[in-house]
């Protein structure tokens, strides 16, 4: 009888698993195993009478037309909202749905629709719940919405009915919609995109830009811009992953002010597509009539989509350009209301490279958000602080014992090595410096403390050059004062250029991917001092080896410089590696600031 004991045992164990989810309930709103019912696995009978509403903003509706849904009533922990035939309400759900509070509220894929169910995200009280629906090509002609909730684990109630919308003229005489429906304005000029956009025919059909090169406009890190000649109009796409707002500009320059623009705004999950002109740095004033035609767009998995087209020549908009000649292309993208008010782009726009005729011929081109100035400002700064005068510095402390019998062009070989490096130094840091006051054309007002530490890393380099000049011989009685001066100097500009770095790195101009940028400075920062630290531990270690051999201060010296000899090879080898992994750091940040 133990067998059958033991068997039952298992069978109990086994169903207590199964059923665990029944007991525990969903607290997190994975509740696809109700797409088809609705009604949660909670083990007691869904109560009548609901206490909540659904309402929504429209009565009608056409092929990618968003409504806004609205779940109210008293507290509630969980819900399942779908929207389904209203003429067989056992049929699978109907449409897609977009989220406004993410926090709350979650999409759930029921059969082979994606994002046709919305449910909660955790067991946290709620009053109220609101979404937007967007009608799919194929919706039926009359669509209820449906919601299920859960006021506690034991009492919910199931398929609450909510509002029926129905397609122009489909309305059926004896069937009233319930009266918690509202008006809705039905003269909003834009239609739903039903699929994101794609490269197909970049380069041979329409001109592209695509941010990274060669993305797939439907990624979710692609930012893509397509413009294609018909006739004697250009069709226009814009993707990219913004829940605000999109922007493209033609302009006669790489700087903002006088350009023809366009936006795509984000206005409580309906896209306002728009003109404007934009006048320096002050906001876009957007235009109250434009010219363009075709609008569509699309807002889903965090991507912002819209398409439109305008006229080749617009003669009646002065403020619009004429599409047969070449421009600048910028491409921005930021923050907005819900009001649609839309604020400044947090990251530099992507400017082209030079002038391009959008009706010429098709090319697929990318753009960067860094003026090449500012990245070249970006790499000599880093060639310096982080290659030539770290292994300058390494140079100088823990092999002039080692290298001081041997010689090129008549100096000792630590000494030309260390001056070469830091000489490099100088020059990097000269020409990086001048750089971002070319491309400014003066001072930078933005750029907060980035650079003040600047200049005062530069005159900290020229200073530690002019006393270089004047350094005193080895015996001089003021060679002390120099070497403190030289190495204070030296230390202080070393720690203000990587304070200097960081700030740097995340500026508009030359923002480099985050946290990377600061994960790689610090790990950077770590090499070197682990570097230091261990040479330092090599050193003074030879010295201790040297004091028990020798007590005579002469014999101690002569012992030294025998026993620094003996680390040699541990010292070239540990130089051979500090160097590898230096150009190992240059080439990452290098490379990241190639590909902004």
């Amino acid at each position: 009888m133990e067998l059958p004991g033991l068997a039952f045992a298992v069978w109990i164990f086994i169903c207590f698993c199964a059923n665990k989810h029944s007991v525990d309930g969903y607290p997190s709103g994975k509740v696809r195993g109700a797409c088809t019912s609705m009604v949660p696995c909670h083990g007691s009978s869904p109560q009548p009478s609901p206490q909540h509403t659904i309402t929504v903003n429209g009565t009608e509706f056409k092929r990618g037309d968003s409504i806004e849904v609205h779940l109210s009533g008293p507290d509630f922990e969980g819900f399942f909202i779908q929207a389904r035939n209203a003429e067989d309400l056992d049929s699978p759900a109907v449409g897609s749905f977009i989220l406004v509070d993410r926090r709350s509220s979650q999409l759930l894929t029921c059969g082979r629709t994606k994002n046709s169910a919305v449910s909660h995200t955790s067991k946290a009280k709620k009053k109220s719940i609101k979404v937007y629906w967007i009608a799919p090509e194929d919706a039926p002609k009359r669509v209820q919405f449906l919601a299920t909730v859960v006021k506690k684990y034991k009492t919910y109630w199931v398929k609450i009915p909510g509002p029926v919308v129905s397609q122009p003229h489909a309305l059926s005489p004896t069937t009233p919609l319930p009266v918690t429906s509202k008006a809705v304005s039905t003269s909003h000029p834009l239609s739903y995109l039903s699929k994101p956009f794609n490269a197909s025919g970049c380069g041979s059909l329409k001109f592209c830009i695509r941010s990274p090169s060669n993305c797939d406009p439907g990624s979710a890190s692609c930012f893509f811009l397509s413009f294609q000649q018909e006739k004697s109009s250009v069709f226009f796409e814009m993707s990219g992953p913004s829940e605000g707002y999109l922007a493209f500009a033609l302009s006669h320059d790489q700087w903002m002010g006088g350009d023809d623009a366009y936006l795509c705004v984000n206005e409580d999950h309906r896209i306002h597509i728009s003109t404007a002109c934009l006048k320096g740095r002050s906001p876009p004033v957007l235009d109250s009539e434009n010219a363009l035609e075709g609008v569509s767009w699309r807002l889903a998995d965090g991507l912002l989509q819209c398409s439109f087209r305008r006229p080749i020549y617009l003669p009646a908009y002065k403020a619009r350009f004429d599409l047969d000649a070449s421009y600048y292309i910028f491409l921005a993208d930021g923050e907005a209301s819900e009001g649609g008010l839309i604020y400044k782009h947090h990251r530099q726009p992507l400017i082209t490279y030079r002038k391009y005729n959008v009706t010429g011929l098709p090319e697929d081109i990318g753009g960067s958000r860094s003026p090449r100035l500012i990245k070249a400002h970006g790499a000599l700064m880093f060639v310096a602080w982080i290659t030539t005068v770290s292994i300058g510095v390494i140079v100088a402390r823990f092999f002039k014992p080692v290298w001081s019998h041997s010689f090129l062009f008549g100096k000792e070989m630590w000494f030309q090595v260390h001056r070469m490096l830091m000489l490099t130094t100088v020059m990097l840091t000269s020409i990086s410096f001048v750089l971002p006051f070319i491309y400014r054309r003066g001072w930078s007002q933005q750029a907060g403390f980035h650079p003040y530490l600047g200049c005062t890393v530069m005159a900290l380099t020229i200073f530690q050059l002019l006393m270089a000049g004047f350094r005193p011989s080895r015996h001089a009685p003021r060679r002390q004062v120099f070497n403190w001066f030289h190495w204070s100097t030296g230390t202080t500009a070393r720690i203000l250029a990587v304070v200097t770095v960081f700030l740097g790195m995340d500026l508009p101009a030359l923002d480099l991917p985050d946290p990377w940028d600061t994960y790689t400075m610090i790990g950077f920062v770590a090499w070197h001092v682990g570097i230091d630290v261990l040479l330092e531990i090599h050193s003074y270690c030879l010295i201790c080896k040297v004091e028990v051999i020798e007590d005579d201060r002469v014999q101690i010296l002569q012992s030294l410089t025998s026993a620094e000899a003996e680390g040699l090879l541990f010292k070239r080898i540990v130089l051979t590696i500090y160097v590898c992994g230096n150009i190992a750091f240059l080439t990452a940040f290098l490379v990241a600031v190639s590909q902004i």
